[in-house]
């Protein structure tokens, strides 16, 4: 009888790597499936793209529910226009407060944590607004109310981190999208709201869909590690370094100088489009220019698909063609504005679709510069289209009242002029340290292996100078090379040991000397 031979005993299975965090805000756990442990990756689903669009849509809403309504608030607390006038104000100024405060706290400390906190402050503030009855408290609320309506600017740094950097560019429009279509939705759905029920029923509802984003984030949304963990980096450094990036960064300061232009040609055509069709030209009813709206949230829900466009360019070559588009349409409203309606709604649609366009690509962009500080160099990108903002009310305003509509378009060709002026100073394969130049080719299609060539190159070799000269000084040197991941360019620290015979990076488990990264990069150069 043959025998058998004994079985190996069967490997013991791998126990589970404990998460790092398992509770929100010291005491709410995070579902299983949320948790983060070492070595997981997340992945952007269908259902983590409406939550993600839905919350941005219903916390920058904060910011516009008070805009149909100043005259009935006006009335309700017995106060002046020029005093109601206030209220947009202090939401606007409470806005810039928190996405120079609190949003670059995104590179600090876990973005889940902060994404729920905010919404739980915006939620109740909210409450609080729709059930005041004192005009002090109201305004005093409704700042807070726009200092913690800053999730959006967490949000696009966290989806940049989530995404594949070839479906990058379509993780941030869906933000975006949202983030414009709460500026639509909010405008109608108070003046709505408002007229046939009461000033308080708007931000009743904002209050409740706040509540839902929160319990969808609460479900849906990873709980992905705090960045520069291991590093010092303090919340006094983050806003030096801000200041910093702010006056040193060519790569980042093209972007904001052209969605500075941008927002403020956007934003001073809605400002104006009131006047233009309420006055004697057309003659319409504030119900008929408030369907403009409408209009343009259609150009604003095409935004997603858009982003699949970006993700197959080079982002440059996006905001260049939306650029030549937004000049060729505000031309149309300076030729045609007061001669057909038709050629108004065109425009809105227009310049709703292409201004989503500009702010994606160049989100994209911006998001890809430094994988360390994408929520500093995210909140002073939205700053810049905040400060466009205000430019452009301000001026469009005063343009429009001195001059016409003709003028107010005048100025947008203008500033369109001016956009594409300050992209084609800095080519789409610019060094990230040059202020202007063409150096790196003009590709506009990402290649397959996806080297962004001229500031691969440049970066690599700045960074094994470096590496030398830190072993010269026989000390340990710390460097940064530049690794295209499908076309976007991320920046990977390059850690040498002392005395270490070639300088090594960190990918996973794997220890490659740089020298071999040159070596692949020249091969392919």
């Amino acid at each position: 009888m043959a025998t058998q031979s004994p079985r190996a005993p069967e490997a013991p299975e791998p126990c589970p790597r404990p998460a790092l965090f398992t509770h929100d805000l010291l005491f709410v756990p995070i579902p299983k499936r949320l948790r983060y442990y070492e070595g997981r990756t997340f992945h952007l689903g269908l259902v983590l793209y409406l939550t993600l669009g839905f919350s941005s849509t219903f916390t920058v809403a904060n910011l516009y529910w008070s805009q149909p309504l100043l005259i009935q608030l006006s009335q309700a607390f017995d106060v002046s226009y020029s005093k109601i006038s206030e209220v947009p104000t202090l939401l606007q100024a409470g806005y810039a407060v928190g996405v120079v405060l609190i949003s670059p706290l995104g590179d600090l400390i876990r973005r889940r944590q902060l994404i729920l906190f905010l919404l739980l402050l915006s939620t109740t503030f909210t409450v609080g607004l729709s059930v005041t009855n004192s005009f002090v408290a109201f305004e005093i609320l409704s700042f807070f109310v726009g200092m913690t309506s800053i999730i959006t600017t967490i949000m696009q740094p966290l989806v940049a981190d989530i995404a594949p950097p070839n479906r990058r560019a379509t993780a941030i429009s869906v933000v975006i999208s949202g983030l414009l279509l709460g500026v639509l939705v909010a405008r109608v759905l108070s003046g709505v709201l408002g007229q046939f029920a009461s000033w308080r029923t708007p931000y009743y509802a904002g209050a409740a869909a706040q509540a839902a984003a929160l319990a969808a984030c609460a479900l849906v949304l990873p709980d992905y590690p705090a960045k520069n963990a291991g590093a010092r980096l303090t919340y006094l450094r983050i806003l030096r370094t801000m200041a910093a990036f702010a006056v040193t960064e060519p790569a980042l300061i093209q972007p904001c100088l052209v969605n500075f232009a941008t927002s403020a040609a956007f934003t001073s055509f809605w400002v104006t489009l009131t006047f233009l069709l309420g006055g004697p030209l057309y003659n319409y009813s504030t119900l008929d220019i408030g369907l403009f709206g409408l209009v343009g949230m259609v150009g604003v829900l095409l935004g997603p698909l858009m982003g699949r466009f970006i993700d197959l360019l080079v982002p440059w070559y996006a905001t260049l063609a939306a650029l030549v588009f937004l000049c060729v349409f505000n031309a149309v409203q300076m030729a045609a504005g007061g001669l057909s309606v038709a050629a108004v709604a065109v425009v809105a649609f227009a310049l709703n679709f292409f201004r989503q366009l500009v702010q994606a690509s160049l989100a994209t962009a911006v998001l890809s510069i430094s994988a360390e500080a994408r929520g500093r160099f995210n909140a002073l990108n939205v700053l810049s289209i905040f400060l466009g903002q205000v430019m452009g009310t301000s001026v469009g305003s005063k343009i429009y009242l001195a001059r016409g509509w003709r003028a107010c378009a005048a100025l947008s060709v203008a500033l369109s002029g001016a956009q594409l002026l300050v992209l084609l100073a800095r080519g789409p394969q610019c060094a990230r340290y040059a202020w202007v130049g063409w150096q790196g080719g003009w590709a506009p299609v990402r290649q397959p292996r996806g080297r962004d060539a001229g500031r691969v190159q440049a970066e690599v070799e700045a960074a094994e100078a470096e590496v030398e000269e830190g072993r010269k000084d026989g000390g340990t040197a710390t460097a940064t090379a530049s690794v295209d991941h499908g076309g976007v360019v991320e920046k990977e620290k390059v850690d040498p040991a002392r005395d270490a015979p070639p300088a090594t990076r960190d990918l996973g488990t794997a220890q490659i000397p740089l020298s071999n990264i040159i070596r692949d990069n020249k091969q392919t150069w």
